[in-house]
């Protein structure tokens, strides 16, 4: 049995959720609105301020999604209330970020600067604080889509290994090599 698909969602205050008959999830909360496809043989209730999630049998392929559909209802509910956050850090001399709108520019050490832009739904901030290494952050109510928006900026420059130079994330931690030995 799937533990985390039996565990309900609760709905907190201000949050509507609502199934259409080609089993789309709507929900909506005080920072927005996501909607997710569910598969046909899903089935989503809204009892008593709690979201359930049933499955039809325990078929393997039943269990796999009961758990990945109720972990996908979860981020909705959570992502339209309080929303999602990622920090990235740049770490190297002269790594520099801007932000212009809906676009980043990045100074990584290429011979020139590398211009991205960002989905709507994803909001930048970049820092620059004196004595510490430039910041982004990254703000959304689709925790799916803000993880792949950091995962491609980190893989614009990854951290190397010998001097930890290059876009990480604030609370990764980068396993150094020694280098070469100088010793004869």
């Amino acid at each position: 049995m799937s533990r985390i698909g039996k565990k309900p969602v609760v709905l907190t205050n201000g949050v509507t959720v609502s199934v259409n008959a080609a089993n789309e999830l709507t929900v909506k909360g005080p920072k927005g609105q996501l909607v997710q496809a569910i598969d046909r043989d899903i089935s989503i209730k809204v009892e008593e301020g709690q979201l359930v999630v049933e499955r039809p049998t325990d078929q393997i392929r039943h269990r796999a999604l009961h758990g990945l559909y109720r972990s996908l209802v979860a981020n909705m509910v959570t992502g339209v209330t309080t929303g999602f956050k990622r920090e990235l850090e740049l770490v190297g001399v002269g790594y520099r970020a801007a932000v212009n709108g809906q676009q980043i520019d990045l100074a990584l050490g290429f011979s020139h600067n590398i211009i991205m832009d960002l989905p709507i739904e994803v909001k930048a901030n970049a820092i620059a604080e004196k004595g510490q290494n430039p910041r982004i952050i990254l703000e959304s109510i689709d925790k799916q889509l803000l993880g792949q928006v950091a995962a491609k900026l980190r893989s614009l420059r990854k951290p190397e290994p010998y001097k930890g130079k290059g876009v990480r994330y604030s609370d990764e931690i980068v396993r150094r090599k020694a280098g070469k030995s100088a010793g004869k």
